[in-house]
């Protein structure tokens, strides 16, 4: 009996191929776009809404801020302290010595990271009596007292965090406590002689 073998792939000719070919190819690029449409509507609700974009920069008036005296404004749900200081704050912050800090570093996202924690580095550029911080403590992040009238503010005339005692001077700068980094400074920016952007 005589035996017969058959291939086991036939054998196909090119126009067979080709028609293949175009048919994987198609059938993929189907997929890959209704994947892609199936998905973005995951995609899309992950990016901030409306209301999160326009709190991404808060502007503030600073003319009615008198000398002397302090305003707490909203950035990004935290609160941003604002002292328009008096002579007597800036010269106190410029007597003190770095060495006597607890923490060498100005904190300020608008200069760079190792910049030293003199007054001219966390206030105002050109405009020094003006002092603009994030007002969360460093230590547990509770909100320091010495913003409004009458409040204590510590033996530096700053702030006093009632939580756990750190207090910080005319600057920002923690001097005792458990606090170990100064209260941050935002970015912001001078948009006219009296008015601010932050963020």
């Amino acid at each position: 009996m005589a035996s017969h073998e058959t291939p086991l792939d036939p054998v196909l000719d090119d126009d067979e191929m080709s028609r293949r070919d175009v048919i994987l190819i198609a059938a993929g690029g189907f997929t890959a776009i209704g994947t892609a449409a199936a998905l973005w509507p995951l995609l899309d609700q992950m990016n901030p809404d409306a209301s999160a974009l326009s709190l991404a920069t808060t502007d503030v008036d600073l003319a009615p801020i008198e000398v002397g005296q302090a305003v707490t404004v909203v950035w990004r749900g935290k609160p941003i302290f604002i002292r328009h200081r008096t002579p007597e704050e800036i010269e106190q912050a410029n007597a003190t010595p770095l060495d006597d800090l607890i923490d060498p570093l100005a904190r300020n996202v608008n200069l760079p990271d190792d910049a030293p924690a003199t007054d001219e580095n966390r206030a105002a550029p050109e405009r020094e009596p003006w002092l603009i911080m994030i007002g969360i403590c460093t230590h547990l992040g509770c909100i320091p007292q010495g913003q409004a009238p009458g409040q204590y503010k510590g033996e530096y005339g700053g702030w006093f965090c009632p939580c756990h005692g750190s207090q910080y001077d005319t600057a920002g700068r923690v001097r005792i406590g458990p606090a170990p980094e100064n209260m941050y400074i935002p970015p912001y920016a001078f948009t006219s002689d009296t008015k601010i952007r932050i963020g």
